[in-house]
């Protein structure tokens, strides 16, 4: 463990040397970069696969896939720079350096839920059908693109000495990441500094495999279109809302004090439940009216 980049203390987990970017030719290629690109792949595999059990047109979703990567970049850096303008007033040219970081998860998803709405109307296509298999390769890619955090040496939360306590050399965290109580318990082994963290990344990633196991299961007993957006929702909203509590990284609602992702967290959660009771009263109000017209077509054969 002595020595480390990077350790899990209580776990017997560490690596030496921890690289952050490899080199092709002379030019670094960021792991970051590498993970994020993963994890949509594989997260437009995932969704083809689904609309290939739902008997949908796979290709409708790689398709809109190329639409959806490059609105949700945009959106997420939208969302990061917003809430950390400061940042960025004096340096305009800096908001489109993207190799430098920032990126927001959730205003990624913002900009694809967009994306898609426009989509589904131009394609006249069921938004919520496409939102059912669209979480489905979202939550596959957030449970991989969290890992690109890790490489980063970044999204972790506040000092820990817990099980899953996380060990890292001081100089290899960007400052701005780092809270008072981070650093008043700052641990100095052989003149080397190191912070010892929660790995909030960690958690989101196993939070969502978890999410999306169950959303497996679940979708054999969906009930009408939507559903699954609305697990997602409920799920991904509800375990955000406990690990944004832990982040040490916090975006601000600008001078509320509020931490912005998990308000926006409760917002999900509240729309997931309102869109659930608005769709299942719908599918009730279908199977009455259909019971309905059976009925009645019955009487009329009798008489």
């Amino acid at each position: 463990m002595e020595g480390a980049d990077i350790a899990f203390v209580h776990l017997g987990i560490a690596i030496k040397h921890l690289r952050n970017e490899i080199n092709i030719f002379g030019f670094p290629i960021a792991y970051y970069g590498m993970i994020i690109g993963l994890g949509m792949l594989v997260g437009i595999w995932v969704a083809q696969e689904d609309a290939k059990v739902r008997e949908q047109d796979p290709e409708l979703y790689l398709d809109f896939a190329l639409y959806a990567i490059i609105f949700a970049i945009i959106g997420a850096r939208i969302y990061y720079v917003v809430f950390q303008w400061d940042n960025y007033k004096d340096n305009l040219l800096q908001i489109f350096n993207l190799r430098a970081g920032g990126l927001a998860i959730y205003g990624g998803v913002i900009g694809a839920v967009l994306t898609l709405i426009v989509y589904a109307r131009i394609h006249k296509q069921s938004f919520l059908s496409m939102a059912d298999t669209g979480v489905m390769g979202l939550v596959v890619g957030q449970i991989i693109g969290r890992w690109g955090n890790f490489f980063n040496c970044e999204a972790f939360g506040g000092y820990t000495d817990s099980l899953f306590a996380m060990r890292i050399k001081l100089f290899l965290v960007n400052e701005n990441m780092l809270t008072a109580d981070i650093l008043n318990h700052r641990i100095v082994r052989n003149g080397v500094e190191y912070i010892q963290v929660h790995p909030t990344f960690l958690y989101e990633s196993v939070w969502n495999l978890g999410l999306f196991l169950f959303m497996i299961w679940y979708r054999q007993n969906k009930k009408f279109n939507g559903a699954m957006m609305c697990v997602y929702l409920f799920g991904y909203g509800l375990g955000r809302f406990w690990i944004e509590g832990l982040r040490a990284d916090q975006l601000i609602f600008f001078n509320t004090g509020i931490p912005v992702s998990q308000a926006l967290s409760l917002v999900l959660i509240l729309v997931s439940v309102l869109i659930w009771i608005i769709e299942r009263q719908k599918m009730k109000k279908r199977r009455r009216r259909r019971g309905y017209v059976s009925c009645k077509g019955r009487f009329d054969e009798r008489h």
